[in-house]
């Protein structure tokens, strides 16, 4: 009897599949609601997560970080599968959905909250994230870029309510969105490579 289960707990243990390993990004780029959307659309993105980062206050609430007085920005998690989609097409998506020229705003967003950020979790994402905006800087916009590259430091996630913001409440979001200003200014800047 005890060969017997022996080998059914063998054979259960080979029968498995093998879960694929997943990584994580981190992106701010203005506001959130706005920033999920591009992200879930693409293949491999398992989970996007609404959240601040990079500031000095513990389980901040959005009207604190609406404040400015946190020094978190308002920031989109990505849990994808390496094997699907690569962190050069996450950077891409993330270059594509941002005005990276100016500092400290995104659009009709303005302070420190709405700054655009690449939150590394790995010195290999630190190498890619810098190489791809010294690339942008040289080839397309001649300039420095306001984007920060920095170490990801501990995530918070949102309120309910602004989880997949865009999908509970399209209307509001597209108005926002139009108002904003946010896809004028994304097809002025990456032509027919813009976000939406």
């Amino acid at each position: 009897m005890s060969r017997f289960l022996l080998s059914l707990l063998i054979a259960g243990t080979l029968a498995a599949p093998v879960q694929a390993a997943t990584a994580t990004a981190t992106f701010a780029g203005g506001c959130f609601w706005c920033m999920e959307g591009p992200f879930d659309e693409m293949d491999g993105v398992i989970s996007t997560t609404s959240g601040y980062i990079g500031g000095h206050t513990a389980d901040p609430t959005y009207p604190e970080v609406s404040s400015g007085t946190t020094g978190h920005a308002e920031a989109v998690q990505i849990v994808y599968d390496p094997d699907k989609v690569s962190y050069e097409q996450l950077l891409t998506t993330f270059w594509h959905n941002i005005d990276p020229t100016v500092k400290n705003r995104q659009f009709c967003d303005a302070g420190s909250q709405y700054r655009s950020a690449i939150f590394y979790h790995d010195e290999h994402q630190k190498a890619l994230a810098e190489e791809s905006k010294r690339a942008l800087e040289q080839a397309v916009f001649g300039k420095p870029l306001a984007t920060e590259v920095v170490a990801a430091g501990r995530f918070y996630a949102a309120e309910d309510y602004h989880q997949d913001y865009y999908m509970k409440n399209p209307l509001r979001y597209k108005y926002y969105r139009f108002s904003c200003g946010r896809d004028q200014r994304l097809k002025q800047i990456w032509g027919d490579a813009a976000g939406h």
